[in-house]
Parts: C-alpha cells; structure tokens; sequence
C-alpha cells in the first residue's frame, strides 16, 4: 500500500516538473519573439538609415567637426554677449583618416547600426515592457503605467544632451590640446566614431536614472532616506562617472556633464519618496478596511 503511495506522489511530482519544464519553455518562447521582433526593429531602422546615409554622414556624424555645427554657433553668441575671450570655437585642428582596407565599408555599416538602436530604443523598451508585464500584479502595471513614454523621453533628452552639449566640448576640446607644433591630429574613423557614440547613448542611458530609482524603490532596494544619506558619496561617484563619459580633462566639460546628473539624483530622490509615499497610503488603506 506505501509502495502505490510512493509510485502515485512519484507521478504527481513529475507532472508538476513537467509543468515548470514546459512553462519554462514557454517563457523563452515568448522571450525569443521578442528578441526577434526587435531584431526586425532594428534592422529596419538600419536599412532607412542606410538609404539616408548622405543626411547620416555629412550632418550628424560629421556635424559636431563642423565650426557651422549648433553648439559652436551658440558659443559664439553668448562669447560676443558676455564679451569672453576664447569662448567662441573658430577651429577643429584635426583630420579624419581610414588606416584600414574596408575602414569606409564598416564605418557605414557600424554608423548605421547605432542609428538603428537610437531611434528604435523606444521599440526595445516597448517590447521589454511587453515581455515583463504578464508577470507583474493588476497594482504594479498601473504604478508601472507609462514605462514607456518616460524612459524615452529621459533617454531623448540625454541623447540630445550628449550629442548637442558633451560631444562637441570634448571634440573642441582634445582636437585645440596641442603639445609641439610638429604632432599633426589624425583622427581615425572609429576612435571619431566610437566617441561620438559613447558620450551620445552613455548620456541617453544615464538619463535614465530616475526610472532604475523607481524600480528599485517599488522593490523596496531603495529608500529616499538612504539617498539622502548617500549624498555625499553620490557627488563623488558623479564625478567620477562624468569624468569617465568625457575624456578630456577640461573643468568646465566635467562640470557640465554632473550638472544634469545632481539634477537627476534629486529628482531620483522625489520619485523614491513618491513611491514610498503611495505604499504608505495604500498600507493604511488596507488596514483601515479590516
């Protein structure tokens, strides 16, 4: 009789394992949709960057060596209405070189590529969003409403930030940095192109800091009491990660890069308290309907 009791738990514990097993399987079905749909995503946008690739090149890549560029314009303005000597850029001392047999071919292809991930970033978070929310609560997807337009509108403006603001004070500023008279600047297509990138897409992503603060905080990682606490070693790591996105030893780049991220950490600090504010009220709630 213990035996047929034995045999039959056997046989319920290895449906359940078949269960999991096959929900397991599931999941990464499900996750390999994703991951497809946004390959197409990006590949997409990679092809319509591709047919573009004149506007790509010549103003966006190219834009931030060009003294007509947005932000050279702009220093040049506020320079001769503030009266500041040296404040306008009247020179970019460098040229761009290929060292490589298909340096051009790749540069196109590798130029595109990071097209394609900044404007489909939106499309990516979509399908993030998409894979996650099955697994989260009726409560969590309404506190998590908006994911989506947020995080993009964060990394919009930190890409634009990087591109508009710490792109071309590090190219003015390493392209001016000139130690005897007989070194002569020539730049390669990708250490041109992986600097542009980094400090563009590194701006984007740091940019969303309050979202991973809002995350963390439903987790109940993160409390505002804790970083408040943390301010001063906040400062320190700021500094340390604005140093590391700007690769030059200019004062007033690394000031300019923190700035927006101080910003950024006290605004992290009200969306902790935000969170921890509602998990307060609704506790209260449910204990004033016992």
């Amino acid at each position: 009789m213990s035996k047929n009791i034995k045999l039959i738990e056997a046989i319920k514990n290895k449906g359940k394992n078949i269960e999991a097993e096959m929900s397991f399987f599931d999941h990464l079905e499900v996750l390999r949709w994703h991951i497809i749909r946004s390959v197409i995503a990006v590949t997409v946008f990679a092809i319509l960057s591709f047919t573009f690739y004149d506007f790509v090149f010549n103003q966006i890549i190219m834009g931030p060596k060009n003294l007509d560029f947005w932000t050279y314009r702009m220093m040049c303005k506020v320079g001769a209405a503030l009266n500041l000597e040296g404040f306008c850029v009247e020179k970019i001392p460098f040229n761009i070189i290929n060292t490589e047999l298909a340096g051009q071919f790749m540069l196109q292809i590798n130029s595109c590529l990071l097209m394609a991930v900044a404007l489909g970033f939106p499309y990516l978070l979509f399908e993030v969003w998409l894979f996650i929310k099955p697994a989260l609560t009726e409560i969590e997807r309404k506190s998590a409403r908006g994911f989506v337009l947020y995080a993009t509108l964060l990394f919009i403006v930190g890409a634009l930030f990087g591109y508009y603001i710490v792109v071309p004070l590090s190219v003015n500023f390493l392209a001016n940095v000139s130690l005897s008279e007989e070194i002569t600047n020539q730049i390669t297509i990708d250490s041109y192109l992986s600097t542009i990138a980094t400090l563009t897409l590194g701006c984007g992503i740091i940019f969303l800091l309050p979202i991973l603060i809002f995350i963390l905080s439903k987790i109940g990682i993160m409390t505002p009491e804790f970083m408040r606490a943390s301010r001063r070693y906040a400062v320190i790591i700021i500094l340390v990660i604005a140093a590391i996105i700007t690769p030059t030893a200019d004062v007033i780049t690394l000031l300019t890069v923190s700035a927006p991220m101080f910003i950024l950490y006290e605004l992290s600090i009200m969306v902790s308290a935000n969170v921890k504010r509602a998990k307060e009220l609704a506790e209260k709630e449910f204990y004033n309907t016992k």
